[in-house]
């Protein structure tokens, strides 16, 4: 399965008593399909899913999944540090009809290499779902090495990694030693260009709920061998992307969304929103962006 250049890592929106809202989620789910986004992850790291219960889960992947009625690929996250968890997960939402899973390192446990190359053995032996190897060290204590990945490329129905590792040198490691139908995604929206120039196929976005179009225009441009372009969208949307992680994900992106009309700020504990200040140096960032794509959008 081929998740596109862009899949977006989708938020989940709380009513002001800090339930799901799913009239504004069905919005959401739209403002994406329409701004280029080629394929949706649900309940993935910035969907705040550890602060979601299992019913919650299931209702918002079995939503998602029905708003979005195959006009372009729903992925539900479905990794937990307990693999009998994870498989019962990816039976509940195969029948729900997801089109993949992704699958986290598991967390906290701290397995070795042995271990998590069994945890996705076992999930990809009880289904036909096309699997997301989700590797991110930083949220996980673990990470993925490469040699791992590439002996998990073998599996028949796991196809499609997702490095949030942050190192090149380990996704060049990967994209030489796995087949050519095997495609490796960015985690970190900051190294989708240099990424792609090393041959992989893209990322699985938090960015793109705000710049989904300035994203495809950076990735269309490199495509057609117009690299400057590419390299002066790249320089253009990196101060923005670097203050959606500033604070903890997805806290940023939920305000930041506020710029293309949707009131989604709240989350849930642990988490807390920004504070004045830091909207207001989010604001100046924002319209910098902004005058840069202005310029940008005449010469492109």
């Amino acid at each position: 399965m081929d998740l596109g250049r862009i899949a977006t890592a989708m938020i989940t929106p709380f009513d002001d008593n800090g339930k799901i809202n799913y009239e504004v989620a069905e919005r959401v789910i739209e403002h994406l399909i329409l701004n280029c986004t080629d394929a949706i992850i649900v309940c993935g790291t910035t969907g705040e899913t550890p602060t979601l219960t299992i019913p919650e889960k299931r209702e918002f992947i079995d939503f998602t999944i029905k708003k979005v009625n195959k006009r372009i690929p729903v992925i539900a996250g479905v990794g937990y540090n307990d693999t009998s968890y994870t498989i019962e997960a990816t039976k509940v939402v195969e029948a729900f009809g997801a089109d993949g899973i992704m699958v986290v390192a598991p967390f906290y446990n701290k397995p070795n290499q042995r271990g998590i190359y069994a945890h996705f053995e076992a999930v990809a032996n009880i289904t036909n779902l096309p699997i997301v190897v989700y590797n991110v060290p930083g949220r996980t204590g673990v990470n993925i090495s490469a040699q791992t990945t590439i002996e998990l490329s073998k599996i028949p129905n796991i196809r499609i990694i997702k490095e949030a590792s942050g190192s090149l040198d380990q996704m060049t490691e990967i994209l030489a030693n796995v087949s050519d139908d095997t495609f490796v995604y960015s985690g970190d929206d900051a190294l989708t260009l240099p990424l792609i120039s090393i041959g992989g196929r893209g990322v699985i976005s938090v960015a793109s709920h705000v710049i989904g179009n300035e994203m495809q225009a950076m990735i269309k441009a490199f495509e057609k061998g117009r690299h400057e372009v590419a390299a002066k969208y790249h320089q253009a949307m990196l101060p923005l992307i670097k203050k959606l992680f500033e604070n903890p994900n997805p806290v940023p992106v939920k305000y930041a969304m506020s710029k293309v009309g949707f009131n989604v700020e709240k989350v849930r504990l642990p988490l807390v929103e920004l504070l004045e200040e830091e909207r207001i140096r989010f604001d100046e960032v924002w319209e910098q962006f902004q005058e840069k794509v202005a310029k940008l959008n005449t010469v492109s």
